[in-house]
């Protein structure tokens, strides 16, 4: 059976948004090229989806490490849950209808670890208790407004680990209470 984690990158204040936070530190983007490379695949949103679509193709100005993300990324299988979406890109499959129907099959089908991306379609699979990890990478920041992490009430959880990735940035691991 595999884990469903919902992990991303937030200010100290909660929220989650790539514009604002900016990229990762190069320290922090290898960690994250090697959590992608461990994945079974990814569950997005359609907003997150499309945002991560950009390692889709490869821009001229890339670095070694951006080759080698985008690699990762394409190489593993992502489900995108949209209802207005009509096609998704290169080894991914469009789930529009019975969104949690089909997550928890493919949770109960496959091995190893399955990302989430995107607090609304998180918060959607917490309340339906689909949800078996979270990982709060907390960033030196404080925006004071956006899309919080958590998208409606707050679960009850129980901290299981707190680890320094890289110099301001922490990652707090927390499971279901």
């Amino acid at each position: 059976m595999a884990k469903l984690v919902f992990g991303m990158n937030q200010s100290l204040d909660g929220y989650v948004d790539h514009m604002k936070l900016g990229p990762p530190m190069p320290e922090a983007f290898r960690h994250f090229l090697e959590h992608v490379r461990g994945l079974t695949g990814c569950i997005f949103g359609r907003s997150l989806y499309e945002i991560m679509r950009y390692w889709d193709e490869d821009l001229p100005d890339w670095d070694t490490d951006d080759h080698e993300f985008a690699a990762a990324w394409r190489s593993k299988p992502k489900w995108v849950v949209s209802r207005s979406l009509q096609s998704v890109g290169p080894n991914a499959t469009l789930i529009a209808e019975d969104f949690k129907g089909a997550i928890r099959k493919l949770k109960a089908e496959m091995d190893g670890e399955i990302d989430v991306g995107g607090p609304i379609l998180a918060q959607s699979l917490t309340e339906a208790g689909l949800i078996d990890e979270y990982r709060l990478y907390l960033r030196p920041v404080v925006l004071g407004s956006g899309t919080p992490f958590f998208a409606g009430p707050r679960p009850p959880l129980h901290l299981v680990a707190s680890d320094l990735i890289v110099e301001d940035l922490i990652r707090l691991t927390y499971v279901p209470a």
